[in-house]
């Protein structure tokens, strides 16, 4: 779930943040953590399912880009019958921040109510989309360790985003624009976006990263 924070506001705190990060970094190499190469998922779970333990070795810290994990962005959005486009571009959306867990948990320290995973989902809104689903008995704390249960939570919530939909809607966005905006401001903004409230600065801003990052997604998924 984005914080809908704009970089600056981690350019604010870099110095800060890049102290814990190295700190938690250089423990992570000295307890001997096994980097998995660019693209690699850290989880051993099958993307058909199932809710084995992940690994535990963590994602690699530098080098991320959504596209490497088109596979299970398609399969995810077919379980949870989303479109797999939509996943890819929120992916893309969130990635504005270091996609390492030591980074993370640093910044985490900092900010205590900060989002975790490459999808950018809280606390809560995991804790509600798990209920029932094939990785209930996950923790929230480990989205930024298992990024296939990033991409599986990201895809429920937006299932679970869509069943709350009207049939129709009096405002101009179309399906995908409005779950994308609810994924970053809630389900009750989204529902207010329907009925023609306009989007805030910051939701905008995210309706407008949606825009940009739009074809190089389904260019990803192989969708256009």
């Amino acid at each position: 779930m984005s914080e809908s924070r704009a970089p600056k506001r981690w350019l604010a705190v870099a110095v800060f943040v890049l102290a814990l990060y190295v700190i938690v970094r250089a423990a992570d190499t000295s307890q001997g953590e096994t980097k998995h190469p660019a693209g690699a998922a850290s989880s051993t779970r099958s993307a058909s399912g199932g809710s084995a333990a992940p690994s535990a070795s963590a994602t690699t810290a530098s080098s991320y880009d959504p596209a490497d994990y088109a596979s299970l962005i398609r399969t995810r959005a077919k379980q949870s019958g989303v479109s797999a486009q939509l996943l890819m571009a929120i992916l893309y959306n969130e990635a504005y921040k270091p996609q390492s867990p030591a980074f993370e948990r640093a910044w985490q320290k900092y900010k205590p109510d900060a989002a975790f995973g490459i999808a950018n989902m809280h606390r809560a809104t995991f804790d509600g989309v798990k209920k029932g689903r094939d990785f209930a008995d996950r923790r929230w704390e480990e989205l930024p360790d298992d990024r296939d249960l990033a991409i599986e939570a990201e895809a429920w919530y937006l299932h679970d985003l869509t069943k709350q939909l009207p049939a129709t809607w009096p405002a101009s966005y179309t399906k995908n624009e409005l779950l994308a905006l609810g994924y970053n401001a809630g389900a009750g903004n989204m529902l207010a976006f329907a009925r023609g409230a306009t989007p805030g600065s910051q939701a905008q801003s995210y309706l407008n990263k949606l825009h940009a990052n739009w074809a190089k997604a389904g260019g990803a998924v192989g969708t256009r």
